[in-house]
């Protein structure tokens, strides 16, 4: 049977087999005639294991019987081929989601991940994985009928990537939420969730998490390089995203990372795949190797000799999908007796159980999220989600004098800067595409009033010196009554070692200043002028501009965000909307305040461990109104409860953060430690009471074998809407108030 048209002959079998039944009935049948459901299910059952009544445990087990070794071992790669006489159609595992549907045409373009981390809110990242899986539905819903079965246009989805962005030189930070593994958690958690989908049967997407585990550079080296780390910075800081997403998000797929971990590589370890995943955690789900990762065993890493070596590794230590070709192999170690044909069976049915759950051998109209059609597909509900997102993830790092929100009416306003009308920048990495893009140029000129004088020049290259030495720009730009300069960094500069077209270091970055070219740019106009400069930064990661911070009167750090990031840029700096984002990652003052990037511990980085005063701290970001915390209590349950009030005169939102520092803060425990956050919208004037529903294993620290404990003494319970450091106080953060608790 021909698989071009076999879904749509499925689903009329149960119509053709009714109609026969009428054609040969004296009578029409009546309800009671009616084939029941399962007689419906048998009658289009042409093999035993379509059978729809059947527990997708049974119907796995059934198709496994059926099917020889080379086709067994063909659909552990994560290029499937079809199995016709089974009526097996052709399937390709490798999709992205990263903040939208990516690399597969039209779809909403979020902004990029670190920017879902900067918004510190739950329920709006769950809306997004929501959305993201709508439009996943909807487009593979549309795929199928034109039988694109192509790399990118299935439903098991590599995302989301919950790394810890342990040092800002890493090119793929941008890819995460941060560097706390507490706030990677609730947000991956959410994304996950909505990924899914909530039916009692089906998922609707299936999401990965990745990349697992203790990975975040460098690029150049991740094929060979060991990545050491004791058992506390293991379990404290690299494995609890993890956890949280298969014990709590009941995440599908896991992706093994391209390094070794502990001289293990990651995509061969019994210890993370078997011991941790597996019997701790309780994973059920599929676990895939990151693409090529398991060649890199005797190619790299040199811990096998051949291929076969390699494949029968990654096999028997869990590795259930090869993203890659080495599984191509499997025959022949299975000849050489390095595996089992029962092995083959167990990896091949950890696999299908994730394309049963997705639906995806069930006839069209048995799925709920069949239904879903492709006017979901960058809707406008989506895009209004998609500008939502950026502008709650907007961070306000200085506003002098408040000289923002600008005003709309202001009489001359001056656009200058790369990356003002440059799309590139909305887009991170690993994204979709949209005919609509709104670039921070757009969103400026939208915002202003018609009788505004409003110019834009470039300027300045991005990353390089201007070949052309006439300066036209600097003096116009300083006689405006505002300039906003639109700075930074793009993809082209960070991201996947392959990627990064810029970039000298494969995606990675030896520097983390803003380019000097750019910084030197903004000096000639403040050497021109003593009107407000605004300084509008775009980025994925943190840069480090301690030499303009005094110079300019503002700063927004605006992440890549996405399509509608210049509408959400614009909302902000006229107003519309006040900022409330906050720093997921800590921003230093330069790389000699950093650890070497190859050392995987974490003594001295992020605000955990880091002693030396950032240039801007995790946790900080300003907002146009004030707030006030105070009267801070703790009952015996652990419920801790604080009022915070709205001080200013404009209506915000804030992100009320709590921390702990344990008895041996700075010592063998993080100086400080995020366990809770809550967003909340405050009225000018009001006054809210927040509650944190915490329990004793809040206060839980790891010691030295990673295992969790309680130190006994005083801890310290922190709330406010910062890290609550000298630094954040000094750059215009409110007190937090503290609280002790004895144990």
């Amino acid at each position: 049977m021909a698989l071009k048209k076999l879904s749509l002959i499925r689903s009329y079998i149960l119509v053709a087999s009714i109609s026969l039944v009428t054609l040969y009935s004296c009578n029409e049948p009546t309800k009671n005639d009616q084939p029941s459901t399962q007689e419906q299910e048998q009658v289009q059952a042409k093999f035993k294991w379509q059978n729809l009544s059947l527990s997708n445990e049974e119907r796995v087990d059934l198709l496994i019987a059926e099917m020889t070794l080379e086709e067994k071992t063909s659909q552990l790669l994560d290029i499937c081929p079809p199995i016709e006489r089974l009526d097996i159609p052709e399937y390709n595992w490798w999709n992205e989601a990263l903040h939208g549907v990516a690399r597969n045409g039209r779809a909403t373009v979020f902004p990029q991940a670190i920017a879902f981390g900067a918004t510190f809110d739950e329920e709006l990242i769950l809306r997004v994985g929501t959305a993201i899986s709508d439009e996943a539905r909807a487009k593979y819903n549309e795929a199928i009928k034109i039988d694109n079965r192509s790399r990118y246009a299935g439903l098991t989805f590599w995302s989301p990537n919950v790394n810890i962005f342990r040092d800002p030189r890493w090119g793929r930070g941008q890819e995460t939420y941060g560097e706390d593994p507490f706030l990677t958690s609730r947000i991956g958690v959410n994304f996950v969730k909505g990924l899914q989908g909530t039916d009692s049967k089906y998922m609707k997407a299936a999401a990965c998490a990745k990349h697992y585990a203790v990975h975040s550079g460098p690029e150049e080296f991740r094929h060979e390089f060991d990545a050491v780390v004791n058992k506390k910075d293991l379990f404290e800081t690299y494995l609890p995203a993890f956890k949280a997403l298969v014990t709590e998000a009941n995440v599908e797929g896991v992706m093994g990372a391209y390094n070794r971990t502990l001289g293990v590589p990651c995509c061969g370890s019994p210890y993370l795949l078997q011991d941790i995943l597996r019997k701790d955690w309780g994973f059920d789900g599929y676990i895939v190797s990151d693409c090529g990762a398991i060649g890199d065993f005797h190619k790299f890493h040199k811990v096998t000799q051949t291929a076969e070596e390699s494949a029968a590794l990654a096999l028997k230590s869990g590795t259930t999908i090869n993203c890659g070709n080495v599984y191509s192999v499997l025959k022949s170690a299975l000849e050489q007796k390095l595996i089992t044909i029962e092995l083959i069976d167990q990896r091949l049915k950890e696999s299908l159980l994730t394309r049963f759950k997705l639906g995806m051998f069930d006839p069209i109209g048995s799925n709920p999220y069949d239904n879903i059609t492709s006017e979901v597909v960058d809707s406008k509900k989506h895009r209004e989600l998609a500008k939502e997102v950026a502008q709650k993830s907007i961070v306000l790092l200085k506003n002098k004098n408040n000289v923002l929100p600008l005003k709309k009416d202001t009489k001359t306003v001056y656009v200058v800067g790369p990356n003002a009308s440059n799309e590139e920048v909305l887009l991170g990495n690993y994204y979709g595409l949209t005919s609509s893009t709104q670039t921070i140029l757009d969103g400026i000129v939208s915002k202003v009033s018609p009788g505004t004088s409003i110019n834009y020049k470039s300027g300045v290259l991005p990353f390089r010196d201007n070949v052309n030495p006439i300066d036209w720009t600097t003096g116009e730009a300083g006689d405006a009554d505002v300039c906003i300069a639109v700075m930074g960094i793009s993809a082209l500069l960070e991201g996947e070692e392959g990627e990064a077209l810029a970039s000298g270091d494969k995606g990675d970055r030896t520097s983390i200043k803003l380019p000097k070219n750019q910084i030197d740019f903004i000096k000639r106009i403040k050497a021109k002028s003593k009107k407000p400069l605004v300084l509008v930064l775009t980025g994925g990661s943190p840069i480090a501009i301690p030499e303009l911070h005094e110079l300019v009167e503002a700063v927004l750090f605006v992440w890549y965000p996405g399509e509608e990031g210049g509408n959400a840029v614009a909302d902000v700096l006229f107003g519309d909307v006040a900022p409330s984002g906050k720093l997921p990652i800590t921003f230093p003052k330069s790389v000699d305040q950093l650890p070497p990037y190859i050392d995987y511990n974490m003594k001295g980085r992020t605000y955990k461990y880091m002693s030396k005063e950032p240039l801007y701290p995790f946790g900080f970001g300003l907002s146009y109104t004030s707030f006030e915390y105070s009267n801070l209590k703790i009952d015996n349950n652990f419920n801790v409860t604080a009022q915070i009030t709205n001080t200013g005169k404009i209506d915000s939102e804030e992100v009320i953060q709590l921390y702990i520092s344990s008895p041996l803060a700075g010592e063998k425990d993080p100086i400080y430690d995020l366990k809770s956050f809550n967003r909340e919208f405050i009225k000018a004037g009001e006054t809210k009471t927040i509650t944190f529903n915490l329990t004793k294993e809040t206060f839980n620290q790891f010691n030295d074998e990673g295992k969790e404990v309680i130190r006994e003494g005083e801890y310290t319970i922190y709330v406010g809407g910062s890290l609550p450091s000298q630094r954040s106080l000094d750059l215009g953060a409110s007190k937090s108030i503290s609280i002790k608790k004895n144990f």
